[in-house]
This record gives C-alpha cells, sequence and structure tokens, in this order.
C-alpha cells in the first residue's frame, strides 16, 4: 500500500472506529459485534506501526472509551482509568510474557507470578470510599473524566455503602465491573418487548444503559451486581500485589469473582483461560475473554503505562461465537401481553458446541431496518445462554430468490386484527381470548393480588388448557366438577376446595377485578385509581380518553390502553361473560374532599411505627394518592431507615420530604 493509499484508509478507520466508540460508549447501542470491532482497531494499529508519519496524537489507539455525557455531572479521575492491550492467540499471550521480561532484564527462563481474572462484559466504574462510607460513583468515560452516577449506583445491592472494616483508610478508589446476569437480562428484555421497548442487545448495553439512567428507580428495579478488581489512588493503605489486592476487596466486604486465579508462569495463565473458556457456557454471566495481570506490584510500577493500556496485563479475548447461516423461514409469535415477535428458523449450524436452528429477530423494524428476508445469508451471534440473535446480513450474497417477510396483519393465532402503538416498535393482538395469550392471560387473573383464586396454579391450568375445558378467563366460571376429575392427581377435596376458591373470588373490588383484566400499563395502583375516579365498571368501560386524562397520574399511553382494551368487541364479549356467570366487582366509592385531596405521597425506607400500607391507607382515606415512584408531580416523600434512590430523587427535584413524625403531625 503506497502512502496516499494508507492515509486514506487511516483516516477512513478514524472516523468508522470513532463513530462505534461513541455508539458502545455514549449510546450503549453497538452496531457492529466486539469481534468487528476488533478487527478495525487491530487494522488501524497495525497501519500506524508500519506508516508512523501517518498516525495522528488523537488517535483512537491512544485513546480510552467515549466522552462523559452532558447530561451528567462530570467526575475527574484521580488516576487514569485505562483500557487494556487486547491479545487472540496464545502466540499473542507468549509474546506479552516475552516483552515484560525484556522489559524488566529478566532471564528468559524465570517465572513470573500473574493473576488471571475472568474479563466481565459490563460497564466500568470507579467507588470512592472514604473513612469506609460510599461518597461518589462514575463511569469510565474518557479514562481520565467519567460521569457522576452516585444515586445509580446506591441501587447496586452488592455494593457497600460501608466497607467491612473496624480501621477503614481514609481514601480508597476501587474499580470494578457492574453488570447483569444472563437471566435477568433475558427477563429484562421480555418485559421490554411486551412493552413495546426495543430490547438490550446484549448483557453489557443492558448494564450501561441501566447505570446511565437520570432516574435512579428505573435503575433500582433492575438486578444489576458488581465484581471489583483494582484500585486508583489510597491513602492510609498499601498493598503490595494484585492478588492481596482482592484478599483485601472481599474482606472489605465487596464481590471479587471467585474464579479469580494466581499462577505461576505463563503456561498456567494459557491452562487457566482454556479452563475459564469451557466454562463459559455455565457461567450466570457474559464473558468475552480472560484478563492476565503481573501479580507485584513493584514490577506492574516498574512497567508503568502506554498510552491508552498498562504494560503488565493483557485482555486475552475469546474467540467470537459467530457462524453463516441461512434463514429458511420467519414465524410470528404472540406473548402474553399480545405482542407479536418474529422468529428466524434457521438451517441447523453449529456454535461452540451447540446447534443453533432459531435466532430471535427482536421486532418487525428491526427487521426492515436490517433488511432481513426469507433465504438470506446471515451472521447469527450466540451469546452465553442468550437466544442467539442475526448480527448482520450478507447482502453480497444475494440470488434474487430471498422473500421479504411482511409485517403480519392479523394475529397468526387468533386472526383478530394486530395494532401498532404510536411510539411503540411493537405489533400487537389485543384480544383477551387470544389463545396464545391465554394461558399467561389466567395465571394473572388467578394469582394472590388479582382474583385470587386458591389453589389455581400453572399445572392445572396447563390440563385445562390441553383438555380443552377453558377458552377465555371467562370459563373458568363454567368448570364443573366433572371437569376438575379429568385431571391427573384430582381427589374430591382438591376439586372441591378449587371450585369453592372459583366460586368465592366472583366477588371482588371494582380495583382488583380491573387488574385481573390485565390491561396494559395497568397495574394494581392505577386499576385502584380508576375504581375510586369513576366508581362502577360501566363508568370505567364508557370512560373517554379526554376523561381518564382528567385522573391526575393518568397519562396518555394509559389512558389509550385503556381506552382500546375495552373498545376491542372481543374483549367487550370477554367481560360480559364474566358477569353473565356471576362476577361481581363492587362498586368503589369515590373519594371526594380530604385534607390531602389532590395531593401526591411517596413512603420510602422502614417508617418507625407505621407499615407502608397502613400509611398509604391514611393517605388514600384522606383523599390523596400513594405513588410508588418520585417525580415532578409528587408533594411529599416520607422517608424512614435505610431511605434509598426514592429520597435521593427528591432532593434532586426539590420535592418536600417529611419524617414519620412530621408526617403523623399532619393528621392532627
Amino acid at each position: 500500500m503506497d502512502n496516499p493509499s494508507a492515509a486514506a484508509r487511516i483516516e477512513f478507520l478514524y472516523n468508522e472506529i470513532a463513530r462505534h466508540n461513541r455508539l458502545y460508549y455514549e449510546n450503549d447501542a453497538p452496531e457492529i459485534t466486539d469481534a468487528e470491532y476488533d478487527a478495525l482497531f487491530q487494522e488501524l494499529k497495525l497501519l500506524e506501526e508500519e506508516y508512523p508519519d501517518l498516525a495522528r496524537p488523537d488517535s483512537p489507539t491512544t485513546r480510552v472509551g467515549g466522552k462523559a455525557a452532558d447530561k451528567f455531572l462530570q467526575v475527574k479521575h484521580s488516576l487514569p482509568m485505562l483500557s487494556l492491550e487486547n491479545g487472540f492467540s496464545e502466540e499473542d499471550i507468549i509474546a506479552f510474557d516475552e516483552r515484560i521480561k525484556r522489559f524488566l532484564g529478566i532471564p528468559a527462563e524465570k517465572v513470573i507470578e500473574y493473576v488471571c481474572e475472568p474479563k466481565m462484559d459490563g460497564l466500568a466504574v470507579e467507588l470512592i470510599y472514604k473513612s469506609g462510607t460510599f461518597t461518589q460513583g462514575s463511569t469510565r468515560g474518557d479514562g481520565e473524566t467519567g460521569e457522576d452516577i452516585t444515586a445509580n449506583l446506591k441501587t447496586v445491592k452488592d455494593i457497600s455503602k460501608h466497607l467491612k472494616s473496624p480501621a477503614p483508610p481514609s481514601l480508597i478508589e476501587i474499580r470494578g465491573e457492574v453488570y447483569l446476569p444472563i437471566e435477568p437480562f433475558r427477563e429484562l428484555n421480555r418485559t421490554r418487548e411486551e412493552n413495546g421497548e426495543p430490547p438490550f442487545a446484549n448483557p453489557r448495553n443492558a448494564a450501561a444503559g441501566s447505570l446511565r439512567q437520570l432516574d435512579p428507580t428505573i435503575t433500582a428495579h433492575r438486578p444489576l451486581t458488581i465484581f471489583c478488581y483494582a484500585i486508583g489512588k489510597t491513602e492510609g493503605i498499601k498493598f503490595p500485589s494484585q492478588s492481596k489486592l482482592l484478599e483485601t476487596l472481599s474482606t472489605f466486604g465487596l464481590p471479587v469473582n471467585p474464579l479469580i486465579e494466581r499462577v505461576s508462569g505463563i503456561n498456567e495463565a494459557i491452562k487457566f483461560y482454556n479452563n475459564i473458556e469451557n466454562k463459559r457456557d455455565s457461567l450466570p454471566y457474559e464473558i468475552d475473554g480472560v484478563v492476565i495481570k503481573v501479580d507485584d506490584f513493584g514490577m506492574q510500577r516498574e512497567l508503568g503505562d502506554k498510552s491508552r493500556s498498562p504494560r503488565w496485563a493483557i485482555a486475552w479475548k475469546f474467540p467470537p461465537r459467530q457462524a453463516v447461516t441461512v434463514i429458511e423461514s420467519i414465524i410470528p409469535s404472540v406473548g402474553r401481553t399480545g405482542v407479536i415477535t418474529p422468529t428466524a428458523n434457521l438451517r441447523p449450524v453449529e456454535i461452540s458446541g451447540v446447534i443453533v436452528s432459531r435466532a430471535t429477530l427482536h421486532n418487525w423494524e428491526e427487521v426492515e431496518r436490517k433488511d432481513i428476508r426469507v433465504g438470506d445469508n446471515v451472521i447469527i451471534e450466540r451469546a452465553g445462554d442468550v437466544i442467539p440473535a442475526v448480527v448482520k446480513v450478507l447482502t453480497d450474497k444475494r440470488t434474487g430468490e430471498e422473500r421479504i417477510f411482511p409485517r403480519p396483519v392479523k394475529c397468526p393465532e387468533c386472526g383478530s386484527e394486530v395494532v401498532k402503538i404510536p411510539g411503540e416498535v411493537a405489533i400487537r393482538c389485543l384480544s383477551l381470548d387470544c389463545p396464545a395469550r391465554i394461558k399467561e392471560s389466567i395465571i394473572h387473573f388467578a394469582s394472590r393480588n388479582a382474583m385470587d383464586i386458591t389453589g389455581l396454579g400453572e399445572k392445572y391450568i396447563d390440563q385445562m388448557l390441553r383438555l380443552g375445558i377453558v377458552k377465555s378467563i371467562a370459563d373458568l366460571y363454567s368448570i364443573t366438577k366433572e371437569d376438575l376429575m379429568k385431571f391427573e392427581r384430582m381427589g374430591d377435596k382438591l376439586a372441591d376446595n378449587l371450585l369453592n376458591a372459583i366460586s368465592k373470588s366472583k366477588n371482588c373490588e371494582l380495583g382488583i377485578f380491573l387488574f385481573a383484566l390485565g390491561i396494559r400499563h395497568v397495574g394494581e395502583h392505577t386499576a385502584k385509581l380508576l375504581a375510586e375516579s369513576f366508581g362502577t365498571l360501566e363508568n370505567v368501560i364508557t370512560a373517554k380518553e379526554e376523561e381518564l386524562l382528567a385522573i391526575r397520574e393518568i397519562g396518555p399511553q394509559v389512558a389509550e390502553s385503556i381506552s382500546e382494551f375495552f373498545n376491542d368487541q372481543d374483549n367487550r364479549v370477554t367481560v360480559e361473560k364474566l358477569l353473565a356467570s356471576g362476577v361481581t366487582p363492587s362498586e368503589a366509592k369515590k373519594r371526594i374532599g380530604g385534607r390531602f385531596t389532590g395531593k401526591t405521597f411517596v413512603f420510602t425506607g422502614t417508617l418507625p411505627t407505621l407499615t407502608r400500607n397502613d400509611a398509604q391507607k391514611m393517605v388514600e382515606n384522606e383523599g390523596g394518592n400513594a405513588s410508588g415512584s418520585v417525580s415532578k408531580k409528587t408533594d411529599y416523600v416520607v422517608a424512614g431507615e435505610e431511605a434509598g434512590s426514592k429520597l435521593d430523587k427528591a432532593l434532586q427535584l426539590g420535592v418536600t420530604v417529611l419524617t414519620e413524625e412530621e408526617f403523623l403531625n399532619m393528621f392532627l
């Protein structure tokens, strides 16, 4: 390659890598896989080594991460949070060991002690403890400056608010990786898809997106955790080695990965890598390689740092778990809330020892954005235990025989017209009687906080559906003892008990009935508000959107969802069947007047004498609203012991904060 060609390619790589850095570090929305990014980075690195006169001082190979977002306060790190040099083969790791020995002037035959750690795929953070108390937390950012996410990090249960040490150091800056385990990640994506929200591409994006929320209550609802592995500046404490540091962090009450090992020599480090790679699929969290560090801190200091990475550590990346295959068909499937999700049936292919024949396509907008067609050759990627996903379409392999799969206009299960809610990516079937929705609808309808049909568990519901005894939630009330006696392991007493529980549930509060129907966006609190605002079921059914919006805590999205539910003819028929079978939602007393009319309270922490439920009822009895989250519309936050992110949010928004005593004084 001549100089002009090299200069043009380097310029392209600068811009492309910078763009992908912004997408990955700042937007938490990467467009390419880690393997594709690594290939671009390695190409740029090699070109800069071959043409050093063309290398720029602001090259991505000399910088870390992305800049801190303006929406957060910025935090200057006492010591830079550097990235790591990558290795991709055993030869790279042996060369790393040889470089260290040459730099230190150590004979080639000498064995160096290393610490080997699984490389977590999460978001790097720094936790600052002063005299043992957690005072500030931040993201890595560009390595020099990060984002202040203290309030969000306080919601991560594994981050100790106080170090477990009788004599904590006056200052210690602890670094670690916040991550979202695989199973909670899968559950989070299921929920997002059911709510019409785009799913996260992988657990790393989910963790980063969760930590970079402006509302800490959102972060608090996501089961994030952390492994700690490094330090920045310290005062009042010193460590001789990485292994001693990790041991001390553990005694402080901070999580340290139990798989970490101290090994003698690079060959033992290679064995560790192979062992961890074999365990990779069985781990409950995502890792993308192994980090190998010189154990002795004296050696680390002597080796020092390069522009963006330390000389004493290397990240040995696992090979990408990708394969090329063909999409043989696209199948639309219906979830509990009616979201219709496209799934690709694939020509079976092996990835990391597993035969893969299906892949998620997430939603129809994703299918159209990537221009995914039946018959396409595609790259699929398998990440841990997560369902494989289509990463990229190989358009250059198209023959012209590929077929566009259109968005469904009718539900593939029940034939009902589907709808797309403005502002959502999801396509939904709204029919309560859709066979694909019935099981989950019945489970929800019978649950403790809904109709509370004791004894009606999932096993019995499965048998009801298999035998064709129920086809909608309304059919529960026409079940006979003869029907129940067809079930496996069903006796007279069990059948009588279940029939009694079904019968008992007919008399219910209106709010409970509305919640049990499973209207999208209508939880227990909103259902209770509807009942108290409209009094009768008929009034709720016939309420116009403007009437719904007049309720203080109901916004456009919820109002639209309620209207759509009751305007759907199938849903109206189901409700009429429930009423005809004897289900009688009691009229709710409209709240009129009261000292707290129009006021919203939020309770957080443990109150000294009142239970949360008692306090909420006291507010509601006086015409007020008890909400579960803090917003600009909140009037008072009542804070008890160990009040968390809700208190932080209240202080941030300037909401009046009360103690329990001050709250009780309002009733005098």
